[in-house]
Parts: C-alpha cells; sequence; structure tokens
C-alpha cells in the first residue's frame, strides 16, 4: 500500500486539503498504476515557528 506523507504549513482550509488528497491520489494512479483504495495519504500540519531552514525560523521570514 503507497503511503504519501505531506508536511506543510497550517492554515489550508479543508476543502484545500480535500482537493490536495483527490489530486495527489489521482497523480499516483495515473503514474503508479496503483488504486484510489490503496492510496493512503497522512496531512501534518506544521506551524512557521516549528519550521526552519538555513538557520531562520519561518516565521521570522518576510
Amino acid at each position: 500500500m503507497p503511503m504519501i506523507r505531506v508536511e506543510m504549513y497550517a492554515g489550508r482550509t479543508p476543502e484545500q486539503k480535500k482537493a490536495l488528497v483527490k489530486a495527489l491520489t489521482e497523480a499516483f494512479v495515473a503514474t503508479a498504476g496503483s488504486t484510489p483504495e490503496s492510496v493512503q495519504i497522512v496531512l501534518q500540519d506544521i506551524e512557521k515557528s516549528d519550521w526552519a531552514s538555513g538557520g531562520v525560523l519561518a516565521s521570522e521570514k518576510g
């Protein structure tokens, strides 16, 4: 069973998440030949204060 993990900044609406998981599922099925029922997706919302790159918290970037 394929697993797709998405880590992203918090703040997306339930409608955006619904559209995202639908698009990811369709793309996986089209390219990897799986079935929609077998595709598992985990969405993890992360606050900008808990994400950093280049030694700087995302919450401190403009």
